[in-house]
């Protein structure tokens, strides 16, 4: 008999070591997974998943780190990078130390993952018809201080180097928040189709951070949305010697300027 109540005592003993070793491990993963822009565990897994992602499958070079903006509060900032492969958006987070609010084709977005998208946040753009929210989305996002992406070649670079057109709602976005604009290059991801592919293709890609473009240099003039666009989209070509691509792409059904204005619900000159 105290022979089996040594034995439960031990066994009692040892419950209790391994609980407190438990507990302090998981305190200390809990801590690690909390050290997010958001600062919560949920976040926490899809941020250092991504983040792990990038470094086993891409393992990117990082250049011009030193022009990342601290985030001020109040004040809200606009990502713009080219756009070159499906894996863009999870690249750009492991790059960046804020969260990005990314605005999306939703003939992009895989009915499937519905839940991520809207737990990521992601803004949703009907690219071929007209849409009342979700520029609207976007300008709600960078008047709360909140850090907005958005491509503003509309579609994937095809051929690579090559800067599609800019499209004007980044120019009206810009005119109405006045954010800055951090610009963002991006090359050597996978070229593969359909653009989510580029997920399942290891790749080397280089991301070069340019010095933070104010909106104040952009609007000098009062000039109309298309001539914003028209100005980054020359400072793109400038900083990477590219050429402008020719390659044709089906087209929204309405005008880009009525596109905008349905968007924004403001007239544009």
């Amino acid at each position: 008999m105290p022979v089996v109540r040594m034995t439960n005592f031990a066994i009692a003993i040892m419950m209790l070591f391994l609980l407190s070793v438990w507990i302090r491990a998981w305190h200390r993963i809990a801590t690690y997974l909390r050290d997010n822009p958001r600062g919560t565990l949920g976040y926490g897994l899809v941020y250092w998943s991504g983040r792990a992602y990038i470094r086993i499958m891409h393992r990117p070079t990082i250049r011009g780190a030193e022009h990342i903006p601290d985030l001020q509060p109040g004040r809200g900032l606009i990502v713009l990078p080219n756009h070159t492969a499906g894996i863009d958006p999870i690249l750009l987070q492991r790059v960046l130390p804020f969260e990005v609010r990314w605005m999306m084709g939703s003939d992009m977005a895989v009915p499937v993952l519905g839940r991520v998208w809207d737990y990521i946040r992601v803004i949703r753009v009907n690219r071929f018809g007209r849409d009342t929210t979700s520029a609207r989305q976007a300008l709600r996002h960078l008047a709360g201080g909140g850090v907005l992406g958005l491509f503003a070649e509309g579609f994937i670079e095809r051929p690579p180097r090559a800067i599609r057109p800019f499209r004007p709602g980044v120019g009206l976005l810009i005119a109405k928040s006045r954010c800055p604009v951090l610009p963002i290059i991006i090359e050597e991801t996978p070229q593969v189709d359909p653009a989510w592919a580029s997920l399942f293709r290891p790749s080397r890609p280089i991301v070069t951070i340019l010095p933070v473009i104010e909106a104040s240099e952009l609007l000098q003039g009062r000039p109309k949305a298309d001539e914003i666009a028209r100005r980054l989209q020359e400072h793109f070509v400038q900083a990477t010697g590219w050429p402008m691509s020719t390659e044709r792409r089906r087209t929204a059904r309405t005008s880009g300027h009525t596109l905008v204005q349905s968007i924004i619900g403001v007239p544009v000159h």
